[in-house]
């Protein structure tokens, strides 16, 4: 066949104009990332400035966290699951405005009450925006190699949102504590039209599963609520008691119906994949170690040293900041070494970080628990890029969103409970410094189980 000159030119051309296309959807997936991630992290250190200005007791204030938590969590699953159905592009794009709309409805909250039903709408948005922007990245780049330093660059974006929350939140509540709702505004719109340059993401036509749907709200809801009451009124509560059993019993209906269902919300044919069972288990235990310590701490630095919110936030900029500069060089890391070395490394650290911070003494300084934390902060772009990478290879294009909801449900769910059993100790009754050491031993011995399991994945992808 013949190649004429004017081909060539058309070839390149539209060569170049996928590069544009990824390049655009790959800043909406980190822009979008960054924003939800920032609103998880910046609103704790305002909550004082929102308790004098809109009233209200430590639970009003706790929901006003923890709101958002719940239907993060919850609707994780059916947020994947519509992801594939009418393609991220679309649901990436509504999860976004609804995120951007409630964020404004935050900053204009005129009491306590409104304040915690945005956060709730903020929650929705952002649970359809997270597996949404994996998804993204996962069709713009098909090749492997250039996905895995994509997801890198993604990674980046909650990385930079985790070390900029805390003391960015500080900063803002100086002026007003409703500036840190009003600064999604700018990053959502500009995301948004980001968005705008990126083609059109591949479809799944198919039926929406609505028993799958409620029974995995109800399993997911019910777990997340249960948790985080049980940080509060105790694991033995009744009402933990009832949202657990919801949970349990909803679970187990969820699991009959996928499998007798003609098309499942989540095919169990997913977990058929060794390598998505294993990084399900990593996600879940990273997030006890990456959200646990950091809870626990900004309790200890207030608490126990005194300090204020902004300097408590700046005790965690060591760590925070560490991770930001390390995660663009985890895809290369993971291209020389394979994703199960620095995995392991990642899951060692926040061992090692936590054993060390247990035997440390109730009278060391700040500055030595701010320097114990760093190889926790360390273990972020070692473990969740390349285990978010090699999800994302071994599962179907068209169950990218499903998996990338499961992967992230995970993750919150990890999250959660360690804030609710954490929490529970370091309130018991043995005291603070008691519950604090159990805590760190607790979130050692789940990151050393998952560094087990994750010695088995070059075996899983050789079977993959």
């Amino acid at each position: 066949m013949t190649v004429t000159a004017s081909s060539r030119r058309s070839r390149e051309v539209g060569t170049a104009d996928g590069g544009r296309h990824a390049t655009a959807t790959l800043a909406a997936a980190v822009l979008g990332f960054f924003v939800i991630t920032l609103d998880a992290t910046i609103v704790n250190v305002a909550l004082p400035s929102i308790r004098d200005a809109l009233g209200g007791g430590i639970t009003g204030l706790q929901w006003v966290v923890d709101g958002y938590t719940l239907m993060f969590a919850a609707l994780l699953l059916s947020a994947g699951a519509l992801s594939d159905r009418i393609g991220a592009r679309k649901a990436f794009a509504g999860g976004l405005a609804l995120f951007v709309l409630a964020s404004l409805a935050c900053g204009l909250a005129p009491s306590l009450p409104v304040l915690i039903a945005a956060r709730v709408v903020q929650g929705i948005g952002a649970a359809v925006t997270m597996p949404t922007s994996m998804a993204l990245v996962r069709h713009a780049f098909p090749d492997p190699a250039r996905r895995a330093r994509a997801v890198g660059v993604w990674a980046m974006g909650g990385a930079v949102a985790a070390a900029a929350g805390p003391v960015l939140g500080g900063v803002l509540s100086l002026a007003s504590w409703r500036m840190i709702f009003f600064i999604n505004l700018p990053v959502g719109l500009l995301t948004l039209a980001l968005l705008a340059r990126s083609p059109q993401s591949p479809t799944r036509p198919a039926p929406f599963d609505w028993v799958g749907q409620i029974t995995g709200i109800l399993a997911m809801g019910g777990l997340t609520f249960g948790a985080i009451e049980a940080g509060e009124a105790g694991f033995t509560a009744p009402k933990v008691l009832i949202s657990v059993g919801i949970a349990v019993a909803a679970l187990a209906a969820f699991v009959l119906t996928q499998a007798k269902v003609a098309h499942p919300m989540v095919p169990l044919s997913l977990f058929r994949s060794s390598m998505v069972v294993i990084a399900t288990g990593i996600g879940f235990a990273f997030m006890v170690g990456f959200y646990g310590l950091p809870f626990v701490f900004s309790l200890d630095f207030q608490q126990q040293h005194h300090l204020s919110a902004l300097g408590a936030g700046i005790a965690f900029l060591p760590m925070m900041l560490l991770s930001a500069c390390l995660t663009p060089f985890s895809a290369r890391i993971a291209e020389r070494t394979g994703p199960r070395v620095p995995v392991i490394a990642g899951l060692v650290l926040i061992a090692a970080g936590s054993i060390a911070l247990a035997v440390l003494p109730a009278s060391a300084p700040v500055w030595t628990s701010a320097l114990l934390l760093i190889p926790v902060g360390l273990a972020g772009p070692l473990v969740m890029p390349p285990t978010t990478a090699v999800l994302l290879e071994h599962v179907p294009a068209q169950h990218t969103g499903t998996a990338s909801g499961v992967f992230n449900t995970s993750r919150q769910i990890g999250g959660a409970l360690a804030v609710a059993v954490f929490g529970a100790l370091i309130s018991g009754t043995a005291g603070f410094q008691h519950g604090l050491r159990i805590s760190l031993i607790l979130a050692a011995v789940v990151a050393l189980a998952a560094a087990l399991a994750a010695t088995r994945m070059a075996a899983a992808q050789n079977r993959a």
